[in-house]
C-alpha cells in the first residue's frame, strides 16, 4: 500500500492512502488489519478523506513495514465485520444532521418571505397532525405541546418563531435517533457470534475445525453448554435450547429431528446433530439488534421514570400557561411558559446518557445488555463472586495423576481428556492440555458423552462405564469405591490441589491433581470492590472446606461458602434479595448459570462457558477482574451524570419560565434557549463518562 505520513509523535501516526476514493469495505478491510496487528494499541480509519490514524507501542518501523505490505485483496475479514462495521450508518446522520442545518439557514438566507412561510406552513402539518392524534387518544403528551406551541406561533404570525422550534426539534429527533441506533449497533456487534472452531462430523467421526470452514449442507454436532454456531435443521439427538438472546423468552425450547436451531442460540440440555443453512453472515447480527430494539431491557428505571415524569408535566404546563394569561392578561407571557418544557429535554437526555454509558463499557471490553443492570451495578450492595475461573487464573494445569488401579497414567490422562475435549470448562481445558502436552492423542473412543451440570461427566468405553467428575459425583451419587489396596494412597492425596475424580465401571481408576493458581489482582479487586461501595463481598466454590477457607483469608472476602452446588448460590443470592438488597454475580461456568439468572445483574467472563456469557446480563473479558471495578465506577458515574441532566434541566428551564413571565425575554428567546439547553444536554450526554478511573 502507498501511503504518506502527514504527522506523527511518538506512539502515534497519521498517514494518507494514496487512492482517489475510499469505499466503506475498503475502510473497513484496513482497521480490521490494523486491530489485528499485536503493536496496535488503537486505530481509526477516516473514509471521505482516505486517512489513518494508528497508536502504537514498540518499533516504529513495525507498523511502517505492516502497512507496506498491506493489500486489500489479501486480508480475509468476517462478512458480519463488513456488513455490520456501522460506518455507513454514522456517514448517513452526519450527512442528514448538515443538510438540517444547511436548508434551515440557507432558507433564511436565499428564500423570499412568502415562499419561508408556505414552507413553514407545511411542515407545521406534521407536528398538527401528531399532536392531534395524542389529543384524540385523550392523552395530554409532550406532541399536543409541541403541537399547541407551533401552532400559536403559526396563528401569531411569529412563523420565525415556528421555524426554529421545528427546527432544533428536527435535530434534536436526528440526534437522538443517531445515537440509539449507533449504541445498538455496537453493543449487538459486541454481543455478535463469536465461535471458531466448531465439531464437524466426518462419516463416523467428529473432528474439531475452524468455523469459517463450514458451508451450507455440512453436519456439526453441538454438546451442551455450547452455543450453537448456526442455523440450521436437527438431524439427530433432542435437547433444551436457550433462545432468549434471540427471542426474549427465558425458557428453553425443546428441539427434535426435523426441528430448526438460530445461530446464538446455546444448548442447555442434550445433544444435538444438526445439517447447517447457513453459513455465514449477519443474520444472528441482525437478529440481535431486533431484540435489542424491541426489548425493555434498555430501559433503566430511571429512563422509564424521566419518561413518566415527561408527560405528567404536559397538563402541568398547560395550567401554567393558562395561570399566567389569567392573572396578567398577557399573551406574550402565557407563551413564554407554553414554550418551554422540561419533558423535551427529559425524554431526549436519559436515554442518550445510557446509552453513551453502555457504548463506553464496549469500549473498554465489557458487554452489558441493557441500561437496567448498570442500573443495578451501581446500587449492589452485595457482590458473590465464583472461586474457579473467576478469582483464579481460569488456567489450572495438571501437576500430577494418581492412579488407582494397573493402567498407566498415560492412558488414563488420555482417556480423561477424550471425555473433557466435549466441555468448556477451565479443568476440562487443563487436562485436554495436560494430554497435548504429554504427546497424548485421544481418537473418540467413546459412546455418546453426556453432562451432569457441577457434578461430572458419564460415557462408556468398550462396554465399561466411565466417570469423571467431583468427589460428590462419583462418591455419593454413583457410589463409586476406592479398592481396599489403594485406600492409603487415596487418604494421603495431597490437600494443596483441587482434584478430579476417574472411576470405571464404579472403582475409582485415577485422580487427577489440578492446581488453579489465584490471579495476582484477586486480593485488590476484593479491596477495591469494597472501597467502590459493595458492602458484602462473598466467594462461593464447589471446592472443599480446606481449600476455599485458604483462598477466602488469601483474598479476603467478607463471606465464603464451599462445596456448594449451582442451586445453593442461586439460593443465597434469593435470600439476599429477599433482605432488599441488590445482588451482584460474577461466574464462569455453566454451574454458575442459575445464579447469573437470579441476581440483579450477573457478570460472566468471557473466556467461560458459553451458556453462562448467554446468560449473563454482563460480559468481562478474562485479562483483568479489575474491569468489574471499572463496571462499578462506571455505572456510578452514569447515575451521576443522570441525575446531574436532571437538576440541569430543571434549573435552566425554570429560570427561562421566570424570565418570561417577568417580562424580561420574549417567547421567541425562551424557546430558542430551552432548544439549545435541550441539545448541549444530549450532546454532553453522549460524551463519554470523565469520572472513570484507570485500574
Amino acid at each position: 500500500m502507498k501511503f504518506i505520513i502527514k504527522h506523527e509523535i511518538p506512539g502515534r501516526i497519521r498517514i494518507h492512502i494514496e487512492q482517489k476514493q475510499m469505499s466503506y469495505q475498503e475502510a473497513d478491510t484496513l482497521l480490521y488489519y490494523l486491530n489485528t496487528l499485536e503493536y496496535v494499541t488503537q486505530a481509526k480509519v477516516y473514509r471521505r478523506t482516505a486517512d489513518a490514524c494508528v497508536c502504537f507501542s514498540g518499533k516504529r518501523e513495525l507498523l511502517i513495514q505492516a502497512l507496506r505490505k498491506f493489500r486489500y485483496t489479501s486480508v480475509k475479514v468476517p462478512d458480519e465485520v463488513l456488513e455490520n462495521s456501522g460506518r455507513q450508518l454514522n456517514d448517513t446522520y452526519q450527512e442528514k444532521l448538515m443538510g438540517q442545518v444547511f436548508f434551515h439557514y440557507a432558507r433564511k438566507i436565499l428564500l423570499p418571505y412568502p415562499v419561508r412561510k408556505a414552507v413553514v406552513l407545511w411542515k407545521a402539518v406534521h407536528y398538527l397532525k401528531e399532536g392531534w392524534k395524542s389529543f384524540a387518544r385523550k392523552k395530554l403528551e409532550v406532541a399536543v405541546l409541541d403541537a399547541s406551541a407551533i401552532g400559536i406561533s403559526v396563528l401569531r404570525g411569529d412563523f420565525k418563531t415556528a421555524a426554529s422550534i421545528m427546527f432544533l426539534l428536527g435535530v434534536g429527533e436526528t440526534l437522538e435517533e443517531w445515537t440509539h441506533k449507533k449504541s445498538v449497533g455496537d453493543l449487538a456487534r459486541s454481543m455478535s457470534l463469536n465461535v471458531s472452531k466448531v465439531w464437524l462430523k466426518s462419516g463416523e467421526q467428529e473432528v474439531l475445525v475452524d468455523s469459517g470452514k463450514i458451508t451450507e449442507g455440512d453436519t456439526i454436532i453441538v454438546h451442551m453448554g455450547t452455543v450453537i454456531p448456526f442455523d440450521g435443521i436437527v438431524s439427530e439427538g433432542e435437547g433444551l435450547v436457550n433462545q432468549s438472546s434471540l427471542t426474549g423468552e427465558p425458557l428453553p425450547t425443546l428441539k427434535t429431528a426435523g426441528g430448526y436451531v438460530y445461530a446464538g442460540s446455546v444448548l442447555e440440555e442434550g445433544e444435538l446433530t444438526f445439517i447447517v443453512k447457513k453459513a455465514g453472515g449477519s443474520s444472528r447480527y441482525e437478529k440481535i439488534v431486533g431484540m435489542i430494539e424491541e426489548s425493555e431491557k434498555l430501559k433503566s428505571s430511571l429512563e422509564g421514570k424521566a419518561e413518566r415524569l415527561a408527560d405528567q408535566l404536559v397538563p402541568v404546563t398547560f395550567a401554567g400557561t393558562a395561570l399566567t394569561w389569567l392573572f396578567t392578561r398577557n399573551i406574550t407571557k402565557a407563551l413564554a411558559v407554553l414554550m418551554v418544557d422540561f419533558f423535551c429535554a427529559l425524554k431526549l437526555t436519559m436515554p442518550i446518557a445510557v446509552l453513551s454509558a453502555i457504548r463506553q463499557a464496549g469500549s473498554y471490553g465489557i458487554t452489558v445488555k441493557g441500561g437496567k443492570f448498570l442500573e443495578s451495578v451501581a446500587e449492589a450492595e452485595t457482590i458473590v463472586l465464583d472461586k474457579t475461573g473467576t478469582l483464579t487464573e481460569a488456567k489450572p494445569v495438571v501437576k500430577m495423576v494418581v492412579s488407582f488401579c494397573e493402567t498407566s497414567e498415560n492412558e488414563l490422562l488420555r482417556i480423561a481428556a477424550c471425555l473433557e475435549e466435549h466441555f468448556p470448562h477451565s479443568m476440562a481445558k487443563a487436562v485436554v492440555s495436560a494430554a497435548k502436552k504429554a504427546g497424548l492423542e485421544h481418537e473418540e473412543m467413546h459412546s455418546k458423552v453426556e453432562y451432569i451440570v457441577a457434578h461430572g461427566i458419564s460415557s462408556s468405553i468398550e462396554e465399561k462405564r466411565v466417570l469423571i467428575g467431583s468427589a460428590h459425583f462419583v462418591f455419593e451419587d454413583e457410589k463409586c469405591i476406592v479398592l481396599e489396596n489403594y485406600q492409603e494412597r487415596f487418604e494421603n492425596l495431597p490437600a494443596e490441589y483441587s482434584h478430579l475424580y476417574l472411576a470405571i465401571d464404579g472403582v475409582l481408576a485415577a485422580v487427577i491433581c489440578i492446581e488453579d493458581p489465584l490471579r495476582e489482582e484477586s486480593a485488590g479487586v476484593i479491596r477495591a470492590l469494597k472501597a467502590a461501595g459493595f458492602q458484602k463481598v462473598v466467594m462461593m466454590t464447589g471446592d472443599s472446606e480446606r481449600t476455599a477457607a485458604s483462598v477466602a483469608k488469601q483474598v479476603g472476602v467478607d463471606e465464603y461458602y464451599s462445596e456448594v452446588l449451582p442451586e445453593d448460590k442461586a439460593r443465597f443470592i434469593e435470600k439476599e434479595k429477599a433482605k432488599g438488597k441488590k445482588v451482584v454475580m460474577v461466574g464462569d461456568g455453566i454451574n454458575d448459570s442459575p445464579a447469573l439468572s437470579a441476581a440483579d445483574a450477573g457478570i460472566a467472563v468471557s473466556d467461560g462457558a458459553e451458556l453462562a456469557r448467554e446468560i449473563a446480563d454482563i460480559t468481562i473479558s478474562a485479562d483483568n477482574l479489575y474491569q468489574i471495578v471499572r463496571l462499578k465506577q462506571l455505572s456510578q458515574a452514569m447515575m451521576k451524570k443522570i441525575n446531574r441532566n436532571y437538576k440541569e434541566i430543571v434549573g435552566i428551564n425554570t429560570g427561562l419560565i421566570l424570565l418570561g413571565v417577568g417580562g424580561i425575554i420574549q417567547p421567541t428567546t425562551t424557546a430558542m434557549f430551552h432548544n439549545i439547553s435541550t441539545v448541549a444536554i444530549s450532546l454532553q450526554s453522549m460524551q463519554n463518562l470523565p469520572e472513570i478511573e484507570e485500574v
